[in-house]
């Protein structure tokens, strides 16, 4: 039996006018820029014509992934899929793919299977350019930076101390450390620098907090890029850079519109890594489809320990959003794989690695019913291999918890396949069982909030910080930083800082080796681990397989 590639089923699906997708959702001609017959950014100044009651907010997550795979986003589009064909008005709200992963670990990132947005070749490349916007913006603070130095240092800033870097949206481990400036005093000052991918730039995470064009401007002003001599923070408003730096965001702000197969107004916009940043799409673009949808369905980035963490106390903090439901979705082969199940074992039934690796997905939910209040479903994303003694021993340690189980089949049927999910997430919503809270107060300070995190969602015993970060802590309190929300930056792969510790681990502590201030986007980042904000492209990218032919198809994406 054959089947299809994603990308062979997104080309060979009907797609309809970006523009009957708009006015389907209320969205007036006057506020949709084409880009093409089937995507459009959306003015972001319909937000002020809307007068709608906001819709119901649904969030969805995950187990920490694994080889083995989860189906966050396709589960996530089957969902809106699935709640459309109930009647439900509804509206998806989504990352862009950044073209580090898409050319490098795992291809496309739209979706899979008969759950999917489209045009996929589009938002997995390139799309409607806003991620080249944001590299733009990022360095073109880099470059006003190094002018200021080299034209006489009127701001005193110790090149020693210099935290920006510059910004590329590919996977390039070369360019992680490198020495500029070089080839005499009319090249610059040389120094130590480096890049960041661009998912990881404070501008990415900015933009994707912002409320309005007056507020990136605020949020870009804001930024720290250096330190004096003194040891005073420089900021791009020191540079007069924000001007410019906002000038080459104003369309990237606008909120991207696109559709599922099934033909369900997606918003795709904005991607922050959730290992590195935030990791979720952009306010603008859930405000948006809350104001035009009965029902939003979202994502955060990777397991609910870094993406719905940072959802609720980062995103929903600083925007004032409020989910309504939550849905972690987990597969039977990725619990295993959580059990020590080796991989070539995985199609095979085992009820024992599965119990080992079920805590894993038992601590999610945990986290997400005690630490953040809200009603939870959960997803079994079903494989053809899943037998019914596997599914029926999650769903009954799930019950026993109060919380409900429904398999997915979104992959293989679209929303039909969802439909069981869609109307245990309604259930959910109806009952109106949110007792929503944050992990930590505003007012409690940089370690407490790092310790709460640690202790309370990924279940550490408690916190080592190494190196200056406790200095770090120190001097970010004095310069009026405490009160900020915290961004850890963790591997994914584990609720504890090693990425080899499955399942879930106990008797670990957090080690913190940095702490660093993201201003502009108003947060704390707290580095653990070996977290690179530079990814590197693995022993056989992605890119090797993908390839155009001359009439412009794509093939190999996924």
């Amino acid at each position: 039996m054959s089947f299809k590639s994603d990308i062979e089923i997104a080309q060979e699906a009907e797609k309809i006018l970006i523009n009957q997708i708009a006015d389907k959702i209320g969205i007036k001609e006057e506020y949709v820029e084409n880009y093409g017959k089937y995507k459009a950014k959306i003015d972001y100044n319909l937000l002020s014509d809307v007068k709608k009651e906001n819709g119901k907010l649904i969030l969805v997550t995950a187990i920490n992934p694994t080889p083995a795979g989860e189906g966050k986003t396709t589960t996530t589009v089957g969902l809106g899929d699935a709640l459309s064909r109930l009647g439900k008005k509804t509206i998806i709200a989504l990352r862009e793919p950044s073209l580090g992963p898409v050319f490098g670990v795992k291809g496309g990132a739209a979706g899979g299977g008969y759950a999917q947005v489209i045009p996929m070749e589009d938002i997995n490349l390139h799309f409607t350019g806003d991620f080249h916007a944001i590299g733009a913006a990022n360095n073109l603070i880099a470059a006003m930076l190094d002018n200021h130095i080299h034209q006489g240092n009127a701001l005193n800033i110790d090149v020693r101390r210099i935290v920006w870097k510059r910004a590329m949206d590919m996977n390039d481990r070369q360019l992680r450390f490198i020495i500029n400036g070089l080839g005499g005093k009319a090249n610059g000052m040389p120094r130590e620098d480096g890049f960041d991918i661009t998912v990881a730039s404070e501008v990415m995470a900015a933009l994707c907090l912002a409320n309005d064009l007056d507020d990136l401007k605020e949020r870009l002003a804001n930024m720290v890029v250096a330190y004096s001599t003194e040891g005073a923070a420089i900021t791009v408003r020191d540079l007069k850079a924000q001007g410019a730096a906002a000038a080459l965001l104003k369309d990237a702000l606008k909120p991207n519109l696109v559709q599922t197969l099934e033909h369900t107004p997606a918003f795709i916009h904005g991607g922050p890594f959730a290992n590195i940043a935030h990791g979720c799409n952009s306010v603008m673009a859930t405000k948006m489809a809350l104001k035009l949808g009965d029902y939003v369905v979202t994502e955060a980035g990777f397991g609910a320990d870094l993406g719905a963490e940072k959802f609720i106390d980062i995103k929903c903090r600083l925007s004032g959003l409020r989910p309504d439901a939550v849905v972690i979705v987990a597969t039977v082969r990725a619990l295993k794989h959580h059990g020590g199940c080796p991989k070539d074992k995985l199609n095979e039934e085992g009820l024992e690695v599965l119990k080992k690796g079920l805590p894993n997905l038992l601590k999610h939910v945990e986290n997400v019913t005690e630490n953040f209040g809200l009603p939870v479903v959960v997803a079994i994303n079903r494989f053809p291999t899943d037998t019914e003694k596997e599914l029926k021993y999650i769903e009954e340690k799930c019950n026993e918890l109060g919380v409900r189980v429904a398999l997915s089949e979104v992959w293989a049927k679209g929303g039909e396949g969802g439909e069981t999910l869609a109307r245990e997430v309604l259930e959910l919503i109806d009952k109106g069982d949110n007792k929503f809270k944050f992990t930590y107060p505003d007012e409690a300070g940089i370690k407490e909030k790092i310790e709460a995190i640690s202790k309370k969602i990924y279940g550490a015993e408690g916190v080592d910080f190494i190196g200056q970060s406790y200095k770090q802590i120190e001097e970010l309190e004095k310069m009026g930083y405490g009160k900020l929300p915290i961004c850890m930056a963790k591997t994914q792969y584990s609720l504890s800082d090693d990425p080899l510790k499955l399942g879930r681990p106990e008797g670990f502590r957090i080690t913190i080796r940095n702490v660093k201030v993201s201003a502009g986007a108003g947060f704390i980042v707290a580095l653990t681990g070996d977290i690179m904000t530079m990814p590197g492209l693995p022993k056989a990218p992605a890119a090797e397989k993908i390839d155009v032919d001359n009439t412009g198809k794509i093939s190999g994406l996924f």
